[in-house]
């Protein structure tokens, strides 16, 4: 059945919709992962290798949750409200209730097993289930709201805007309320502060999620399948899709070495230079390339294409990090002015970052000639996850290796040091490995991104 609805043209209530629906996203998303892993070891006082370990088991459950998501998205009939939007207000209650949870203090004071218990439980509630059941919908309704290229360009560009005020609420405000200086000058965290912040958050994330609801339309025509197609036919249809495997290598990648340098930067700048202001700094600062580049995002990837411009991007990281691994300063504003310069590049291509994903699902229906939206961005965002993952396992993993006492006010000299390679060197290589992928694995440059839109437009217009 093929929706026959006219529609007002795609615009800026579209765009401004969709970026809300990012901030509610990232309101949580960002919290947790530049606090709660040192929530867990420095509030509940769990081990750090074993928060590592959950955060790599949470992403085993993802892959079956994400997938499943993914299909029932996929096989979900539109309404007259569209395909992937009603989600949002069926999910946005459970999820923000569900980040709420895991910020609680009440017992820290408790069994250690129960505190692990309580870790486990809460955030595979959270991540694994509720931020599953709204992020993949809201992901896959980009694909729906346009078929034009330069338009999910745009939603893309505006997805990234919508990470940017989470990223200044709470990489810049909220240092200054989770930690607080001792007497002998040392950085500690306020536990108190938790649970207020995670409510705030909650309660601005349900709001933001309704009010995309609202503003945003679903306008391509969607076609029901006369055919069931089952799910082993469709893993083995996107096992062939080249640019759906690069593209889960660079977000795996991309991913875990933002989320590595964030989430090692709350033990950098607390023990190794022992000041959170230039973490605030840092974040504050960082956030002026996107700004500036954001007006470029889409007139760069028009003319240079989304591939190119995400090569760029990862020589500039690599650069960035791999020579301040080498320099190994002890100055911090050196180390804030090259990781800014490094993030440059990135924050470009962060802006585009999932205009990939509408290139990919157009990409499998030519040659397939099933589109699989859900499905599709159920396997990039499973990849984010596992990058997610990766970061927050090998940085629980590598803190507690170099000796990392949780809670204590002060580390050894060697375990700062152990620090600082952690938080330079993982990054550089990682995104060394992004601009690999784009190289030798991703296949969808801007000639065929063009070439798979007429043709899909083409199809249109015979079925019509």
């Amino acid at each position: 059945m093929t929706n026959k609805h006219t529609f007002r043209p795609f615009g800026w209530k579209d765009k401004v919709g969709y970026m809300l629906g990012n901030i509610a996203n990232d309101l949580m998303f960002i919290f947790a992962s530049l606090y709660l892993q040192v929530f867990y070891t420095d509030v509940l006082g769990i081990n750090a290798a074993l928060v590592g370990t959950m955060f790599l088991v949470a992403r085993v459950v993802d892959a079956f949750t994400d997938t499943a998501m993914g299909r029932i998205a996929d096989k979900t009939k539109a309404t007259k409200n569209g395909k992937f939007r009603p989600w949002l207000l069926r999910a946005c209650g459970p999820v923000a209730l569900a980040s709420f949870l895991m910020y609680q203090t009440s017992l820290a004071g408790a069994s250690m097993t129960l505190r692990v218990a309580y870790m486990f439980v809460t955030y595979l509630f959270w991540g694994s289930i509720c931020y599953t059941a709204i992020n993949i919908p809201y992901g896959s309704m980009a694909s729906v709201m346009s078929s034009e290229s330069d338009d999910r360009a745009a939603l893309s560009t505006f997805r990234g805007l919508g990470s940017l005020v989470p990223q200044i609420l709470i990489g810049v405000v909220m240092p200054m309320f989770l930690y607080k200086k001792l007497e002998d000058g040392s950085q500690v965290v306020n536990a108190a502060a938790f649970p207020a912040a995670a409510a705030i958050l909650a309660i601005a994330s349900v709001a933001c999620y309704i009010i995309c609801y609202f503003m945003c339309t679903e306008r391509v025509p969607v076609t029901e399948k006369k055919e069931n197609i089952s799910f082993k036919d469709t893993v083995k249809a996107l096992l062939n899709n080249r640019a759906l495997i690069g593209i889960v290598i660079v977000y795996i990648c991309f991913l875990g070495a933002q989320m590595m340098n964030q989430s090692i930067s709350n033990y950098m700048f607390k023990d190794y230079f022992k000041n959170t202001m230039g973490l605030t700094v840092m974040n504050a600062a960082g956030f002026a390339p996107a700004l500036i580049l954001a007006p470029l995002a889409v007139p760069l990837s028009s003319k240079f294409g989304k591939k190119e411009v995400g090569v760029i991007a990862s020589v500039m990281g690599t650069i960035a990090f791999a020579g301040l691994f080498l320099m190994r300063t002890t100055n911090m504003w050196i180390y804030v002015a090259v990781s800014i310069v490094g993030s440059l590049g990135f924050g470009l291509f962060n802006l585009i970052i999932w205009a990939f994903v509408t290139d990919i699902i157009d990409d499998q229906e030519v040659r397939t000639g099933s589109r699989e939206d859900g499905t599709i961005y159920a396997v990039c965002s499973f990849s984010r996850k596992i990058g997610q993952a990766i970061a927050s396992a090998l940085g629980g993993w590598s803190i507690a290796l170099i000796g990392y006492v949780e809670g204590a006010a002060s580390q050894t000299a060697a375990v700062n040091n152990g620090i600082y390679t952690i938080a330079t060197l993982v990054p550089a290589i990682l995104y060394a490995l992004v601009g690999a992928a784009l190289v030798f694995v991703y296949n969808l440059n801007k000639a065929k991104v063009l070439e798979n839109v007429e043709i899909l437009k083409a199809r249109k217009g015979e079925v019509s």
